[in-house]
């Protein structure tokens, strides 16, 4: 399926994970929108996009599982985490609890909010190996009665681990302590039904694996929460019924959680737009099997990369999905990255937690055994296996 992309085909690109890539079709409704914007901005803008984004909403709820209510589009994960963090009251004392293997961004985002607050960010460590059974008690036995909210990866970025977690949010709801999961790379590479999940936040991107445009990403809260929430950029939305001097109201009978935080200044929605033709395009091409056939390629490089290095695995197959963090030797991460693209055209992240180096390596539809067996040879060279 490389040819549906926009790739470079001098590259292996082994790395969707970091910020996806957009097949062609997705990318010219893309850019449709974008003129369709420029023929008149103010139809576009001031009367249709109200419209626009609902339907958008709609289309992307139904693939999730939730409510288009309870949605909104934002650029991408990190401001929808930056945009609850913010909104949170904490006082001095207050517990924010995560995991160790947290992204680095939503980290920095959290020690922010904390540090003004006199709260404390805590982190609860997850060993290597992954035992799924033990993750829940992990988590709980760092709780405390400060724990104000619990914040989890739904996949974690460094280690590209599955993280169970029906049960913490059941848990946690029922000693009333909120959930706030960063869905950033699950949306399209692993099932997500939001409402049964029951988070009480949940943050997720688009433009990651389900294959939409770059800056379309998505904030889902319960709504007993909307009230609380406010935008980041406070714009028209904080204006009741009003559209200020450009007589715009884009927002009558609708929600004050979308009034806030949809609407803020300007801006090209048409990433937010172009989500429908990026679900299409993955429906069309059967995408259960496509992600079934990227995990099979995921568990064949590791064992195969595992069986030259001798080091295990830090998980069980189904503890990922279509990325996975295989580890290798020692070595300086960056030089190795590096090299990687330099010397052999490999697209790679290479990433640490604790003491340990793995290559992340994602596998998607436009991915090949051939790929696989490329970084296999190239880690042979660099090491001397």
């Amino acid at each position: 399926m490389k040819h549906l992309f926009l790739l470079d085909p001098e590259i292996v690109f082994l790395n969707h994970g970091s910020f996806g890539a957009c097949p062609r079709e997705v990318f010219r409704v893309y850019q449709q929108l974008q003129r369709e914007m420029e023929k008149n901005p103010v139809e576009f803008l001031g009367r249709r996009s109200a419209d626009l984004l609902k339907e958008s909403r709609t289309c992307l709820a139904r693939r999730l599982g939730a409510s288009p209510e309870h949605l909104i589009f934002l650029t991408n994960a990190t401001t929808a985490v930056n945009s609850v963090a913010r909104s949170l009251s904490l006082a001095e004392g207050d517990e924010i609890l995560a995991t160790d293997q947290e992204y680095g961004a939503c980290d920095n985002a959290w020690e922010f909010v904390c540090r003004r607050a006199g709260a404390r960010y805590v982190r609860a460590e997850i060993p290597l190996p992954f035992h799924r059974q033990e993750f829940s008690d992990r988590i709980w036995r760092a709780v405390t009665p400060r724990t104000r909210l619990i914040f989890l990866s739904h996949i974690s970025s460094t280690t590209a681990l599955i993280f169970p977690l029906e049960e913490i949010c059941r848990r946690a709801r029922s000693s009333g302590i909120l959930t706030f999961i960063d869905g950033a790379h699950a949306p399209g590479q692993i099932p997500v039904s939001l409402d049964a999940l029951g988070a009480d936040f949940y943050a997720g991107n688009c433009h990651k694996w389900l294959c939409a445009p770059k800056g379309a990403a998505f904030l889902h809260a319960r709504p007993e929460h909307h009230s609380m929430l406010d935008a980041l950029v406070i714009s028209w939305g904080y204006s009741s019924g009003s559209g200020g001097h450009t007589g715009f109201d884009a927002y009558t009978g609708t929600s004050l959680f979308e009034q806030r935080m949809q609407w803020q200044g300007t801006r090209d929605l048409s990433a937010f737009l172009a989500v429908p033709a990026a679900i299409e395009f993955q429906k069309k091409h059967d995408w259960g099997r496509v992600q079934n056939e990227c995990h099979e390629m995921c568990r064949w490089a590791a064992g195969e990369i595992s069986a030259r290095t001798r080091l295990g695995a830090i998980s069980l197959e189904e503890d990922y999905a279509q990325m996975t963090a295989i580890p290798v030797p020692p070595m300086d991460a960056e030089r190795l990255k590096q090299s990687l693209f330099d010397t052999f055209r490999i697209e790679v992240p290479v990433t640490c937690h604790r003491d340990r180096i793995f290559v992340r390596v994602s596998v998607q539809a436009y991915n090949t055994r051939q790929d696989l067996c490329t970084l296999i040879r190239a880690l042979e060279l660099v090491y001397g296996l």
